[in-house]
């Protein structure tokens, strides 16, 4: 048994939360994953996961043991990296995730400047309104955006973001300006599967908030393709604000109930906690945070 991949595969399936979420991740079969930690278990003669039916679970003995087999691992790879000259100067490849615009507009630009500044790293970005998950799919840094739960990721704030109402001047014409949240009652809207409760929208600060429910008829499984909905006199949507930037200049589409907008939603750049923080990652959070930070008009940031 090769007890160093034993462990990587212990620590893959304790990570994602189950044996299959660990085979996919590693791209091994199933029945390989459970023989790995199987024979593990039986070299150490003590059990360290309790199979259930939805999610693993460590025994004391296990826990103990991941903890000793992740110091291991982490002090494998830094000496890896000592001795393949990361330590010496940023080098090797970064996974980067990214919602769609934000990353389009924003990232993609800030990494080539990146990537022409440091000529020895090589750069994956993956672009979804899907949140990916930094563990499983391998990421390095991902961009965030809303509050974030109490977890095991570092974040460093580079924007506030607002959800923007807003439609064609045509769709105004033709179905009137909304005065105030109430008034979507009335009207189409166009709503964006990607959130929960797409058609519960919130208007307003604290107390004053409330939540309308809004008439859809049109679903949309992207930001981009609500926008270009509402350019088309679709109806109204609500989006981010750095998402209609051009629209509104130009305008194609009109910001409509301002004033009833609620607190803006932090963007951040999120890494997973480790003991080492690689070179690469340190020099591209370096470069990048503050020319984000000014791209999106974050210009005084606070502390995140």
């Amino acid at each position: 048994m090769d007890r160093l991949e034993a462990m990587r595969i212990l620590l893959a399936a304790v990570d994602t939360g189950s044996l299959s979420a660990a085979s996919r991740q590693l791209r091994i079969p199933l029945a390989t994953v459970s023989r790995r930690v199987l024979e593990l278990e039986e070299h150490l003669s003590v059990r360290l996961l309790l199979r259930g039916t939805r999610k693993l679970t460590l025994t004391d003995a296990g826990r103990d043991y991941v903890a000793s087999c992740r110091r291991i691992l982490e002090d494998l790879m830094e000496a890896e990296r000592t001795a393949t000259g990361e330590y010496r100067a940023p080098q090797g490849e970064l996974v980067i995730s990214a919602p769609l615009v934000v990353g389009r507009h924003h990232v993609v630009p800030v990494l080539v400047e990146f990537l022409q500044a440091y000529p020895k790293i090589r750069a994956r970005i993956q672009l979804s309104d899907r949140v990916s998950n930094l563990l499983e799919e391998q990421v390095d840094v991902a961009v965030r955006l809303g509050e974030l739960p109490d977890s095991e990721i570092i974040a460093t704030r580079i924007a506030l973001i607002s959800r923007v109402l807003c439609a064609s001047p045509a769709y105004l014409a033709s179905h009137g300006v909304p005065k105030e949240p109430n008034d979507l009652v009335s009207h189409e809207c166009i709503t964006y599967e990607g959130y929960s409760a797409a058609d519960r929208w919130e208007f307003g600060l604290g107390r004053n908030s409330q939540v309308v429910q809004v008439a859809s008829r049109l679903i949309v499984n992207s930001a981009e393709a609500a926008v270009i909905a509402a350019i088309a006199d679709a109806g109204v949507a609500r989006v981010l604000s750095d998402q209609v930037v051009e629209p509104l200049e130009s305008g194609a589409l009109v910001r409509l109930l301002q004033a009833f907008e609620p607190t803006p939603m932090p963007a951040s750049l999120v890494y997973p906690r480790q003991r080492h923080v690689p070179l690469k990652l340190r020099a591209f959070l370096d470069f990048v945070t503050p020319r984000l930070r000014q791209r999106l008009g974050y210009e005084s940031p606070r502390s995140s």
